[in-house]
Parts: structure tokens; sequence; C-alpha cells
């Protein structure tokens, strides 16, 4: 899989990096494209502390394997390792402008440790809404939002030799059909080449990719239904990624589970003051099935 490590920074007629006093033209390019990257939104002491945050609620015991990888879903539940990001006026600015209030419910939030070694993740979209059917499963429930769904900190960098976020631009308007020479899965959640499986892609040979090459500190932000991927890590260090999304207090979801007790404890444990950013907050029970 050599041929990963030569992908190159694409060079597209458009910005998509942009300042954090640039929020209007990054939500325009949001709009317009479906990705954007906002430079420099964490400092180094703090990238450092959400490091250990994400092994400290993925990995406690550090057992993970080479070509292993681990998500932590609920991430904030954690600790406060992740509580930090509550507290941090320039990540918090950027959610408000963004859902367009300053009433916010934590919505998802997790942690991706990949291991060197692990397998690219399948092409696909976290949106759910394509269906109105009974939700089969959590993910179901919660990922039929118009908020914007990605909203991830890779925290080692994202580059494609080290598993890297990619996404398709202009793949999140409505009633995309898919890549030239791809089809979608009934589902849309995924596509795959005419003629062939019908099941999630896992390479890379896609019209419309876009490789994220980001430094530590930056935050990609894609919508809600644009499709997106990751390289496998093919290099010898640990790749750390960390997200929390949040949604307008004003949406209310009726959840047919019981939050468990590890999210019973967060609410339970979080400062006061942070408490505005919980009224109707669902956590997730991943087992919960329709």
């Amino acid at each position: 899989m050599e041929h990963y490590l030569e992908i190159q920074k694409p060079e597209l007629d458009y910005t998509y990096q942009f300042e954090l006093d640039q929020l209007p033209q990054m939500s325009a390019c949001l709009d317009a494209h479906g990705f954007a990257i906002i430079k420099g939104v964490l400092p180094d002491e703090m990238i450092g502390r959400l490091k250990q945050a994400v092994f400290d609620g993925t990995d406690p015991n550090r057992d993970l394997k080479q070509g292993q990888s681990r998500t932590r879903h609920a991430w904030i539940e954690s600790g406060e390792g992740a509580w930090q990001l509550l507290e941090y006026e320039p990540f918090m600015k950027i959610h408000r402008y963004l859902i367009g209030t300053d009433e916010l419910t934590v919505h998802r939030s997790a942690a991706i440790i990949r291991m060197p070694g692990s397998h690219p993740v399948a092409w696909h979209t976290d949106w759910c809404g394509f269906s109105t059917d009974t939700p089969k499963n959590s993910g179901d429930v919660l990922n039929r939002g118009m908020w914007p769904s990605g909203k991830w900190f890779y925290i080692t960098g994202s580059r494609p030799e080290h598993g890297g976020l990619c996404v398709i631009a202009d793949s999140h308007v409505e009633n995309w059909d898919g890549p030239e020479g791809f089809e979608l899965t009934a589902d849309k959640r995924s596509f795959y080449k005419i003629g062939g499986e019908e099941k999630a892609y896992t390479d890379f040979d896609v019209p419309g990719v876009v490789p994220l090459f980001t430094d530590p500190g930056d935050m990609i932000v894609f919508a809600h239904r644009t499709y997106h991927g990751a390289f496998p890590n093919q290099i010898d260090e640990i790749r750390l990624s960390c997200a929390i999304g949040f949604r307008s207090r004003s949406h209310h979801i009726d959840i047919p589970w019981e939050i468990p007790g590890v999210g019973r404890k967060f609410l339970d444990d979080l400062p006061p003051h942070l408490h505005q950013y919980t009224h109707g907050y669902t956590s997730i029970d991943t087992g919960w099935r329709g």
C-alpha cells in the first residue's frame, strides 16, 4: 500500500483552511463544499492534556496491539480530561457559530485510537436521515440532525500515511448520487464500484477525494451528509483523535434507552457551571437495537 504515502496535499480552486477570526468564511466553505479546516484552535499545552485524556478514556490499560483500533463512544463521560474543551472559549465559540445559538447541548462525543498497522476506515456518511424507518440502533436515533457531523481534532496530526482523514468534496448536497463510476448502497450510507459487490468501499481511487493534512491543534469540520473515510496507519506512531459535538438545546430527542450508569455519573460529577451544556443530554447505549 505504498501508494498512500505518495499522496500530496490537494490543490483546489477554493480556500478550505481558515483562521479563528474567519468563521463566516469557514461556514461558507462548509455550506458550499461540505468541509473546512480551522487552523490553530488548540494551544500546545491543551493538546498534550487531550492526548492523555484519549488514552485514559479509550485504552486505560494500554492493551491495544499492533494493527488494532478502538473507539470510545460518549468520550466526554470519561472524565475531566475531556471536559476541558467545554471550558475553552475558542472551541465553544466555533460551536455557537456553527449551531447558531448560545444554548447548546452536548450531542455526541468520541475518541479514537488507531495503532500502527490499523486498517483503513471504509467510506461512509454519519447521517442516518435518509431513512424514515424505525431506528435500528442508537446511532440511527442520534444521527438524524442537520447540524455538522464532523468536528474532529486529529491531535497527532492528519496525514495519509498516518491514518489521516479524507472527504469527498461536495458530497454533502441533497440528492448526491455517488462518485462517478460508483453507486450508493441501498441505505445510502456508503458506495461501491458499479458492477461490484454492494458493500462499503475501502480504497481511495474515488473521484473528488480530498486527503486532509492538519496539525494537532487544527479542527476538522464537515457537514452532516459529507462522505468520509480514513487511510490505514502505515507508520510506527499511534494515531489519536477526539471530538465533541453539540446540538441546539431546543432540539429534543426522545431516546428509547435509559442513560447508562457511566452517563449518570458524568452528569453528577460535571461541575455545576457546565450543566448548561447537558440539558437533554442523551448519552448513548451502543448495544440498543430497535
